[in-house]
């Protein structure tokens, strides 16, 4: 009787045993998550090349249909064919927020504004231009400048440079010259000719300029470098230029109070005055623009 006891004892014992490994074994009888269920809905890649081709919403897939055959040709985008659709770095042709009308988004293709840009310029020949924040951050007295800050925000990041010999400024797209000093003090005169000749394969320029497209900045672009907040040389702080000097800059304005003098912009601490256009002052020249 006791044999036959043990027996069966042992017996339930294998028997849970084996129920117990026929569960690890087959793991949990419920059904896992599928693409219909919350939180793993997908785009298709058909959606995903529509986006970059036209634009579309698209939406994601809330129930998953198993296919009764295989895609036929041409049913289904390539991931070739996806990539061929998205956007590569343009950083020579590339617009930047200064060329796309002032709070109209677009996609930034240039290195260092890739993605969804707001633009700061003007569109339509109506120029509408916002002045912009002087860079002074340090309060001195309540309602001063660095108190309340005015002004047009400064892209991040503010300068972009071509890696030809110029660096374009992303808040009035203006194009500078890398080089600061290439030309040495010039009178008024010799600073005009040679900022107006200047052209691809000098001052370390690859760009393809001819003479013609270069020029001696006005006095309102050259100021418009100037950062408030900084002095010796008053340029916002991480510019890319070289050669710049903590001294006067020529501009191509004239004094209209007396016009053998014409306007300079001090990079010391942005100082802006007139002086006789026979003095000697450093050159820095520009394209583009309005």
């Amino acid at each position: 009787m006791r044999s036959k006891t043990m027996f069966i004892v042992i017996g339930i014992v294998i028997g849970l045993l084996l129920a117990a490994a026929g569960i690890v074994v087959a793991g949990s009888l419920n059904p896992g998550s599928g693409p219909g269920d919350a939180g793993s809905q997908m785009f298709t890649l058909q959606q995903i090349y529509d986006r970059l081709d036209t634009g579309a919403a698209g939406s994601k897939m809330t129930a998953f249909t198993e296919p009764s055959s295989g895609p036929g040709s041409g049913t289904m985008r390539t991931l070739d064919e996806v990539m061929g659709k998205a956007p590569a770095v343009d950083a020579a042709n590339g617009a930047v927020a200064a060329d796309v009308a002032n709070g109209k988004t677009f996609w930034g293709l240039t290195s260092g504004q890739w993605g969804l840009q707001t633009g700061t310029g003007s569109l339509g020949g109506t120029y509408n231009a916002g002045v912009p924040k002087t860079g002074q951050t340090t309060k001195y007295a309540d309602g001063d400048d660095g108190d309340l800050q005015k002004g047009v925000a400064w892209p991040s990041p503010r300068f972009t440079d071509n890696g030809n010999g110029t660096v374009t400024d992303n808040l009035t797209g203006l194009i500078w010259l890398k080089n600061a000093n290439c030309f040495g003090l010039k009178n008024w005169a010799t600073a005009l000719n040679d900022a107006n000749t200047l052209a691809s394969g000098a001052c370390g320029l690859s760009d393809g300029s001819v003479a013609g497209d270069w020029r001696l900045p006005n006095v309102r672009e050259l100021q418009s470098l100037i950062d408030y907040g900084r002095v010796i040389p008053a340029l916002p702080s991480g510019h890319p230029f070289t050669g710049v000097q903590s001294a006067d800059y020529w501009t191509s304005t004239s004094s209209a109070f007396y016009p053998p003098h014409a306007w300079r912009v001090g990079l010391y601490v942005g100082g802006v005055n007139v002086d006789a256009k026979t003095l000697t002052y450093y050159v820095w020249s520009v394209r583009g623009g309005q």
